[in-house]
């Protein structure tokens, strides 16, 4: 076995191990319906405790990736081998979520804004009433990136950064970048303003059936499509989160040659109630292929109106080219106060306090059963 935990890492050791079964499991190592090596034997082989690996596995079951059965162990549950799920021909069984447009899942602390507010206000002064730079202030743009690095096991630098008033206008800018004689396909059902923007634009989609996994397998590798715009997280308003296998299907998919494109329509996962925020296809990908998008419309207020996206280094360019004339559409002083809440570290608080209340009244609604 060779799982070693790092000291210099500043990852907790369970997530070091989960990092290295998961990409064991992904390669090949473990393959499907494969049973894993028994908690005491890790345990003991890699030097730490029991609990560590529990810890370790239960992320594994909750990404997807193995399940526990009852006085066996844990099992692969996580397929690469032909591209299809056995759970994709299920239909979707309709959990129907909150308005996606509703107030945010948990109110920002307003005393935490409004000290943050009078701060940015005496530290910039009259720097606050300047035009912000065409892809958003770079303090913002840096802040994200520092904060996917840390939360997300996203690499991307400030300049692949571009900030927007919402999710709506940056759906818009992609169809620009990749250009509207692309097919786009999306979920079916998914968030409705997503189909009414690739209308409004003249783009041409398509609408691929989700199965209780994700789109089914079926619909995605007979799709003509060469842009899939996803929502791999609680997908609106199914409430379908894609499984891991699903996640390397689309991937997949995807291929590295180029020709295809993701769009990762990343909305409300830092509010998942796992013990560590949700993968990422942008993190997972090393073929340039996934654009990242996400909002603050439900961890800080949609009365912000403040998204952004993550290119592939490779678009940075093009972008520039195609679309960098256009002014930020997001005031000066909105994306200095984000960036200093995001630096300060009141952000994270924020997520990580919203996350353990939904936790403890995720198990006290278990032991109510």
């Amino acid at each position: 076995m060779r799982y070693r935990i790092q000291k210099d890492d500043r990852a907790p050791a369970y997530l070091q191990l989960y990092r290295q079964m998961r990409d064991d499991i992904v390669a090949g190592v473990y393959p499907y319906h494969t049973k894993l090596p028994s908690k005491r034997l890790i345990s003991d082989e890699v030097g730490v405790s029991t609990v560590t690996v529990e810890h370790a596995y239960a992320l594994l079951c909750e990404e997807g990736y193995i399940e526990a059965r009852e006085r066996s162990g844990y099992f692969v549950i996580f397929r690469t081998d032909d591209g299809f799920v056995a759970s994709a021909s299920q239909k979707v069984a309709h959990v129907p979520l909150a308005d996606a447009t509703a107030d945010v899942t948990e109110a920002f602390p307003i005393t935490v804004l409004t000290k943050a507010m009078r701060g940015v206000m005496n530290d910039f002064g009259e720097a606050i009433l300047q035009k912000s730079p065409n892809a958003g202030c770079l303090e913002l743009r840096g802040a994200i990136a520092q904060y996917l690095a840390r939360s997300r096991g996203i690499s991307a630098t400030a300049e692949q950064i571009v900030i927007g008033s919402g999710s709506e206008y940056l759906y818009s800018l992609i169809v620009e970048l990749l250009g509207r004689e692309r097919i786009y396909a999306i979920e079916s059902p998914s968030y409705q303003k997503i189909e009414q923007v690739y209308r409004a634009c003249a783009a041409r989609y398509e609408m691929l059936p989700l199965g209780s996994d994700g789109i089914e397998s079926a619909a995605l590798w007979a799709t003509g499509a060469d842009v899939l715009h996803i929502s791999p997280y609680r997908s609106f308003p199914s409430g379908i989160t894609a499984t891991a296998s699903k996640r390397h299907e689309y991937l997949r998919w995807a291929g590295d040659d180029g020709a295809r494109y993701i769009v990762e329509d990343d909305f409300e996962s830092e509010f998942s109630v796992s013990k560590k925020p949700e993968e990422t296809l942008f993190s997972h990908t090393s073929c340039e292929n996934v654009i990242y998008m996400n909002t603050f419309s439900r961890t800080i207020s949609p009365a912000l109106r403040v998204g952004y996206m993550v290119l592939p280094k490779h678009l940075v360019a093009t972008f520039e080219r195609k679309l960098g004339f256009y002014s930020c559409t997001v005031p000066t002083f909105e994306q200095l106060l984000l960036a200093r809440l995001m630096s300060n570290g009141d952000f994270e608080r924020h997520i990580n306090r919203v996350r353990r209340k939904k936790r403890c009244e995720l198990s006290h609604g278990f032991e109510a059963k």
